[in-house]
């Protein structure tokens, strides 16, 4: 994976499997992290017995790099993509040097099963298939298909890459991806594995508190932080009593800040830095929003069920399959609807929401999902 000594959703839910997976193999973790980097008290990694190793790819000449830019961009825009000029594209875009250098790493290790985390990592693991040997290769998708291949996302990768990626993909064992609805997406076959609860829940919510809370990185359009600001800002125009809390930290920080002062919103919406003690935020909320423009799984959710809240939330597709008819649903982007669905969320029975809350959150515990990746494995 690209880093496992860091902070993000991705970092803590591999976390989370590998120390459960340690339990019964050998685990070890190639990162691209630096080695000074490494810190097992992230996400209680010292918990475990796991073995990590540091792999970094090298450099490439300036020419060949040019050169391999000139295929690239003939196959992204010219073309017909083919089986055959897909495969020079992986060639094109990971280049040999690259490729034997990864090899070796992954073949050092006598492995039974490889598993790449994230698509880009995925499809580097799927060109060196023929040189691993019988080790079953499995891809983890974490970015749902739209992220992935729509517009307007930081991860978008595009759609004239979509037959690129499925010949790659199709070459694995197994692709996981983390909902139904990204499944169908697909024109290979993937398996549905969801994401874990991956933290312990603290006390359950007493629903009295009058706050709305989000959570997430503050990464580029990503969590709608910017459009949850904005629906607030016409919520407060007729409530005087709610506020909102958002818990994260990134390059966006700034520009919220400054909408939440041009709004006069400074007593009724407060930014707090990451934390890993993130139960008490959870704790103390009475509703939480997920403004997300788009989610590969909305882990917080079910951190927020998990602690009895109710959850206004975007129609995201993944956002409905984890929740069912349990969600307030908003179309995604929609400020005003957005409004609307924090005024309703303040008049809900909310002891009858807790309560089904709690029960959906059960379904992503740790022992249901784990006896899924081990059949994965293990078959």
């Amino acid at each position: 994976m690209d880093s496992i000594f860091s902070f993000g959703g991705v970092q803590r839910v591999t976390a989370v499997i590998a120390k459960a997976l340690s339990k019964d193999y050998h685990v070890t973790i190639v990162t691209l992290d630096e080695p000074s980097a490494k810190d097992t008290s992230f996400y209680d990694l010292q918990e475990a017995d796991i073995e990590y190793r540091f792999f970094q790819f090298p450099r490439t000449s300036a020419l060949k790099w040019k050169c391999s830019k000139v295929y690239s961009a003939l196959y992204r825009k010219v073309l017909p993509q083919t089986r055959l000029t897909s495969e020079w594209y992986s060639h094109s875009s990971f280049l040999s040097e690259k490729r034997k250098a990864l090899v070796k790493e992954l073949n050092c290790g006598h492995y039974d099963v490889i598993i790449g985390v994230h698509a880009s990592l995925t499809v580097r693991l799927a060109a060196c298939k023929s040189q691993l040997g019988n080790t079953k290769l499995i891809g983890w998708i974490h970015n749902s298909y739209k992220a992935l291949f729509g517009e307007g996302s930081r991860y978008c990768i595009g759609p004239e890459l979509i037959k690129y990626y499925e010949y790659q993909l199709a070459k694995l064992h197994h692709t996981i991806v983390l909902c139904q609805y990204d499944a169908q997406q697909y024109h290979i076959p993937t398996d549905v594995i969801y994401n874990p609860l991956t933290l312990e829940p603290g006390s359950i919510s007493s629903g009295t508190s009058k706050k709305f809370l989000a959570v997430g990185r503050f990464s580029h359009r990503h969590k709608g932080f910017d459009l949850l600001i904005q629906a607030f800002h016409l919520f407060a125009q007729k409530n005087q009593d709610w506020t909102l809390d958002i818990v994260g930290e990134g390059v966006e920080e700034e520009m919220y800040r400054q909408m939440i002062a041009d709004y006069g919103l400074q007593e009724r919406i407060t930014i707090h830095p990451f934390t890993n003690h993130i139960q008490s935020y959870y704790s103390t909320a009475q509703v939480y929003v997920l403004s997300s423009r788009w989610e590969g799984f909305g882990l917080v959710l079910v951190e927020a069920m998990a602690h009895g809240l109710p959850v206004v939330s975007s129609n995201l597709p993944t956002s409905k399959e984890i929740m069912g008819d349990f969600g307030l649903y908003y179309e995604n982007g929609n400020i005003e609807e957005l409004a609307l669905r924090l005024e309703e969320a303040t008049h809900v029975n909310w002891m009858e929401k807790s309560k089904e809350a709690l029960a959906i959150a059960e379904k992503f515990n740790l022992d249901t999902i784990i006896p899924q990746w081990k059949k994965l494995i293990e078959e």
